[in-house]
């Protein structure tokens, strides 16, 4: 995602008053996190924010450049800071409207990733996700929504091979 789109869509996060959500902002130090993660500290940031749905999961969203190169993600850590659950970065653009594009993609070391992957596609349609990114405040709401979708998804996903045993 370019730099631009990122800082538009982390202005609107900041400036947002959804009824479902509670945004906080995270404080930064010359434009970057420091204390946050190994995988994030001292990397470039546009900003970062701890997303919490009312009565339900809560994670927090880095507007950062990832790698480095001036391709700025949507990273969207777990909690507990564990790891990220979606890394977010390829805009597409279709009928005026762009939108952030992702293709679940598990990458754990069971050899198992094939099952995850096909449970996906069957629960879900489609291994890939668009997430119009919002135009005004009064869409953050439904991007958060599909980010929270997002999220719930990657995670059933990652899980099913906990709940069935697979020889």
């Amino acid at each position: 995602m370019e730099k631009n789109q990122a800082a538009i869509v982390s202005n609107y996060l900041n400036e947002a008053t959804p009824t479902t959500y509670e945004i906080r902002k995270l404080d930064t130090q010359n434009d970057t996190l420091i204390k946050f993660h190994q995988w994030a500290n001292r990397k470039p940031i546009i900003a970062a924010f701890e997303v919490s749905k009312l009565g339900h999961d809560s994670y927090f969203f880095l507007f950062i450049d990832w790698h480095r190169n001036d391709n700025y993600y949507l990273v969207i850590y777990a909690h507990n800071k564990s790891t990220t659950i979606a890394e977010l970065n390829r805009t597409v653009e279709e009928d005026g409207v762009t939108s952030l594009s992702w293709t679940y993609n598990p990458l754990k070391r069971d050899g198992k990733n094939g099952i995850r992957k096909s449970y996906y596609k069957q629960t879900f349609g489609t291994n890939t996700m668009k997430i119009p990114l919002p135009s005004s405040t009064l869409e953050v709401e439904s991007f958060l929504d599909l980010l929270f979708k997002l999220c719930h998804n990657r995670i059933r996903a990652d899980r099913i091979v906990d709940a069935f045993e697979f020889e």
